[in-house]
């Protein structure tokens, strides 16, 4: 239990004092998932600046039928 602790101090004096071992560690868990996000980012296709693009809507078969609601008369309450 003793080498444990010993172990888990150094570490955590390591990630406290050492600017290199900190940024290894950021690295480590943090910086290759950011890397691969950026990947991602640009595999996706360039466009002009300015364009637009406009995508389809719906076909009409996946539309429901509804066309508006029923008109309901109300009566104003005053107070």
């Amino acid at each position: 239990m003793k080498i444990l602790f010993n172990i888990l101090l150094i570490f955590i004096f390591l990630i406290a004092f050492v600017p290199s071992f900190r940024r290894f560690m950021f690295w480590l868990l943090v910086g290759r998932q950011l890397v691969k996000e950026q990947k991602k980012a640009n595999q996706q296709p360039k466009r002009r600046e300015g364009e637009i693009r406009v995508e389809p809507g719906p076909s009409n078969a996946n539309q429901s039928r509804f066309g508006g609601g029923d008109y309901v008369d109300y009566e104003e309450v005053k107070d």
